[in-house]
């Protein structure tokens, strides 16, 4: 009798070790269970951030054309006008280093496969002087000024080849910032999507950041709206 009883209570001794086994082996599947299901519950948002800033660099070209019979005297013409047109410029306050000079192209319009009736002038030189500077506000006063060099017989062409640019070059500068910016709004838009579902909110899941984006209106070309939009998935407790 006693070696059964003894028997019977390493019985029970082992069961009562197995039931413990299982009792945790499902509390731990029930918990990773859980936890594959909170990792399924997130919340994507959007974040936007802009900014306005003035263009801080500004190309500025001047096409001016003559014409003559001569190549000797439309030669002397085309150097007495890109004189006069430098002249302005620095009495202006551009600097050398603020002026690009293109090489002249001639055309012999008599050498074209179509030569117009009662053809005045043989040859039409094209000159082009190019403004590259900082000093966007200056240059942009010098543009209203151009009535200055019509006074000394030089008009300044409009071709759609020459249009006149504004840059913005420091965004480099501005990137860390608006990246904050836009992922602080991006969490805020998440906590009250937590908030209105009665979820807490948790850490992010995948972050993408949009591409910059600088833009501006034909009327204030000098004025350049810099945004960005991130996109984030935080998870939801």
């Amino acid at each position: 009798m006693k070696r059964l009883e003894f028997s019977l209570q390493g019985f029970t001794g082992a069961g009562i070790f197995i039931m413990i086994g299982l009792i945790a082996l499902g509390y731990s599947i029930g918990s990773g269970i859980e936890k594959m299901a909170d990792k399924d519950r997130y919340v994507t948002v959007k974040g936007l951030a802009e900014q306005e800033v003035q263009a801080n660099k500004i190309v500025w070209p001047l096409p001016y054309n003559s014409v003559g019979n001569n190549l000797d005297e439309l030669y002397n013409t085309v150097e007495k006008n890109k004189n006069t047109i430098i002249a302005f410029l620095q009495k202006n306050g551009i600097t050398e280093k603020e002026i690009i000079l293109s090489a002249p192209t001639v055309t012999d319009r008599e050498a074209q496969s179509y030569t117009p009736e009662n053809l005045k002038y043989r040859y039409r030189v094209e000159s082009v002087i190019t403004v590259v500077s900082p000093q966007v506000e200056k240059v942009i006063q010098l543009m209203n000024s151009q009535a200055e060099l019509m006074k000394q017989g030089i008009a300044i062409g409009e071709d759609y080849r020459y249009q006149t640019q504004y840059e913005f070059t420091l965004l480099n500068d501005l990137k860390p910032q608006m990246v904050q910016e836009a992922t602080s709004n991006a969490r805020a838009v998440a906590q009250k999507f937590a908030d209105d579902s009665k979820s807490k909110l948790g850490g992010i899941r995948q972050a993408r950041q949009g591409q910059f984006t600088i833009s501006s209106d034909p009327n204030t070309p000098q004025l350049k709206k810099i945004r960005v939009v991130t996109t984030v998935d935080y998870f939801l407790k």
